[in-house]
């Protein structure tokens, strides 16, 4: 690769991860982007609980969820992530959060993926709670959720203390880590 190449690519991802920060509403009213958080939060399960069987009764089972519907990742050759998202307790809504993730490797291109994190145990979702940020690998390993050919929750991979799932606009997408990706707690 060039080096032009090179500094167009880490440009590029620069100016994402400002137009990033600063689309999310910072000097929006905390009120809407609570509710608009929530909108969000409220489709991206709706479309989990229709792509993915099971889906419904594993979260149900979970001590708390969280769930970023809209993570925004681009790059090419270096590749920057940012989504807001909030954590729920017995369906409810009790605190904010913002994940950001960086990579570098063969990549180029953008997508857009809902993410959910459940956290199957008070152990696990204490810790969480508690963290001042949170990093998957770092303070928590998250255990992917495959399916089967019949898109079904292996039973297995739920008896896990975190487990997740991302979501594309094409359905539930395998082989993707989450190792890396940064949560920090929004003061909405």
């Amino acid at each position: 690769m060039s080096k032009r190449a090179f500094v167009t690519a880490v440009v590029a991802v620069l100016a994402f991860g400002a137009g990033c920060t600063t689309t999310t509403g910072n000097g929006a009213d905390p009120a809407a982007r609570r509710a608009a958080i929530d909108t969000g939060v409220d489709g991206a399960l709706e479309s989990l609980f229709r792509q993915v069987e099971g889906s419904r009764d594993l979260v149900s089972q979970a001590r708390g969820v969280l769930v970023f519907p809209d993570v925004i990742e681009a790059g090419f050759v270096i590749a920057a992530s940012r989504g807001v998202g909030a954590l729920r307790v017995d369906g409810k809504t009790v605190a904010y959060h913002a994940t950001t993730s960086g990579s570098w490797g063969f990549q180029a291109g953008a997508q857009s993926t809902a993410v959910f994190m459940l956290f199957m145990t008070d152990e696990a979702l204490a810790r969480f709670q508690n963290s001042s940020g949170w990093t998957v690998g770092a303070d928590a390993s998250v255990t992917m959720i495959s399916v089967g050919a019949n898109a079904q929750v292996s039973t297995a991979t739920a008896q896990q203390p975190v487990i997740g799932f991302v979501l594309s606009n094409r359905g539930l997408m395998a082989g993707i880590s989450l190792n890396g990706a940064r949560i920090t707690r929004l003061d909405l």
